[in-house]
């Protein structure tokens, strides 16, 4: 047990220089390594990201919650960070892209930015491959342009040597005041297994509980846990310019309950913790279904279906002709239903995937059809031209 964890939560945010740099890798290693010790840890994923959220969720055995500062604003961020950490040993943060990637030149929303709001110190995870003493000059660039953040730690990835290793861990020791707390050698091949848009969620891996563990023994051997500790801080327990938000949601007059249908399976799994709490504090009952499995819709009073990968299940999804059918013939009667992502794509017509056209619920006339690579990322503003129920 590390004993500097005990008492009060602290908190650290793991970030890398770009994406693939290896922060997942950390993060969710030094998660799975603690909890294993039996510490109680409090995960996190910046920004709108449900597949690593996943993999820090079951490293930690607790449920991992988006802080996502384009969507959110400061004061509810803070308010979950502190509520979802209480009672934990210890927060992990995991960034996204690189630590000042953000929406613009000067990197409005990025993880530099979040890390300053949640007054939290910064681990980096560095690629070495092919570098040595340049890693000092990245570590003091970040150090310059990120003067209102604390980079106080750095884990070397995919380190060849050990006299690699020596040379960059001498050079940034030397160089900068930023303590080296791991070293991470090139693997043969990746822990977490891989996909056409990057990890496989964790709940489409049958062997994701093994992979955690592997991980949590990587990082036991090669990053200086109790270190990695005592560099975390604790968490403030107040907003000092703001005080407490409330981050219930207003739920309005609603005088009776209702029954709120989530499918939740291996083809649809993308929800936020919170989105889920709230409609539970406003007095729903929530109901999971499986569209893979379940021959029709149970008796609900509203229908959720969240993103996922409807690509990767398409063949069951579209044999599952009675379910199909339900979900078309009970919205068609009037049955309210919020699709997004993956979910609005099951309404459609159709999904096409890799030539063959499989047929979906069929409330909306659109078919789909997946691209060898991602058309676009990025966040979308969208202007209401009519009125509509939200």
């Amino acid at each position: 047990m590390i004993n500097n964890l005990k008492t009060e939560p602290k908190g650290l945010l793991v970030a890398g220089l770009s994406g693939g740099s290896g922060k997942s890798v950390v993060a969710v290693g030094i998660t799975a390594a603690l909890a294993e010790q039996g510490l109680r840890i409090a995960p996190f994923k910046k920004g709108p990201d449900y597949i690593d959220a996943g993999w820090l969720q079951m490293a930690a055995g607790n449920e991992c919650h988006n802080l996502d500062p384009y969507l959110m604003p400061a004061a509810v961020i803070k308010q979950s960070f502190r509520e979802h950490s209480r009672g934990k040993n210890l927060a992990v943060v995991e960034g996204n892209r690189g630590l000042f990637d953000g929406v613009d030149m000067a990197g409005s929303y990025s993880t530099a930015e979040l890390a300053a709001m949640l007054e939290v110190p910064v681990l980096l995870s560095i690629d070495c491959t092919k570098t040595t003493r340049t890693v000092a000059a990245m570590v003091l660039g970040c150090q310059q342009l990120g003067a209102n953040i604390d980079i106080l730690a750095v884990v070397l990835n995919r380190i060849g040597s050990a006299r690699h290793e020596r040379v960059v861990r001498q050079a940034v020791e030397y160089y900068t005041d930023v303590k080296v707390v791991g070293a991470i050698p090139r693997l043969e091949r990746d822990i977490f297994p891989q996909r056409h848009i990057g990890i496989t969620p964790c709940p489409e891996f049958a062997g994701a509980p093994e992979a955690i563990h592997s991980l949590a023994r990587l990082i036991g051997e090669h990053v200086d846990l109790g270190l990695v500790a005592e560099l975390a801080r604790p968490i403030p327990t107040t907003d000092r310019k703001a005080g407490i938000h409330d981050i219930r949601p207003d739920c309005g007059a609603a005088t009776t309950a209702v029954t709120i249908g989530v499918i939740r399976d291996a083809a649809f799994q993308f929800y936020y913790p919170e989105n889920l709490r709230a409609l539970e504090l406003c007095g729903a009952n929530l109901v999971e279904i499986n569209a893979l499995t379940m021959r029709a819709l149970p008796e609900i009073d509203g229908l959720y279906i969240g993103g996922g990968f409807p690509e990767t299940s398409v063949r069951e999804l579209a044999a599952n002709t009675s379910f199909r059918y339900s979900v078309k013939d009970a919205i068609e009667q009037g049955l309210p239903v919020y699709a997004e992502c993956g979910g609005l794509i099951y309404l459609g017509e159709s999904l096409e995937v890799d030539g063959d056209k499989y047929p979906l619920a069929g409330v909306f006339p659109v078919q789909f059809e997946m691209m060898q690579k991602p058309q676009a990322h990025g966040y979308t503003i969208i202007q209401a031209l009519s009125g509509n129920p939200f």
